[in-house]
């Protein structure tokens, strides 16, 4: 049994989100680089890498159900932030309204009873809650430093520590 029209368009749809975040993350990541901060730049191009990889889990699980793959047009996302804070108080409500969106992926799949893409969004659900703690982390350690030019450089030097 393949993907009916309502969770294919759904699934299409979120698979273009998945892209717009990698480009929001990589205009963040090119913002910092242009500032000097290479270590806020690395942290959001990983990012922007493992956005990307979410898109192409949609992508290969809408062609793995028979789906048709429908790629639309990607906004251009804003590409300059005044601190550190405020680019990751941006990335929090992101990752918050991607959550959002996953969960009504799933109660669609539920309401069709998909059971085979409830499966697979399982993993996007487990997926949200680290990226919503990891940014909300962040955004919590900016707001303790504040306006400090050494906190800004202590963060960014561990924040580009890592690693895929």
């Amino acid at each position: 049994m393949g993907l009916s029209k309502k969770m294919e368009e759904a699934l299409n749809k979120q698979l273009n989100a998945e892209l717009f975040s990698s480009f929001l993350y990589l205009s963040m990541a090119a913002d910092f680089q242009s500032k000097n901060f290479t270590g806020f730049a690395a942290w959001l191009e990983v990012q922007s890498k493992e956005e990307n990889e979410h898109a192409l889990k949609f992508y290969r699980y809408i062609l793995e159900r028979g789906g048709k793959i429908k790629l639309s047009a990607i906004d251009a996302p804003k590409n300059e932030w005044q601190t550190p804070l405020e680019a990751f108080q941006d990335t929090y409500e992101h990752e918050k309204k991607v959550t959002n969106m996953i969960y009504k992926l799933l109660e669609l799949a539920i309401e069709e009873k998909d059971y085979a893409t409830q499966e697979m969004l399982q993993w996007f659900v487990k997926e949200q809650v680290e990226e919503e703690a990891q940014t909300s982390q962040i955004v919590e350690q900016l707001k303790i430093i504040g306006e400090s030019k050494n906190g800004w450089f202590m963060l960014d030097h561990r924040l580009g520590k890592r690693k895929e």
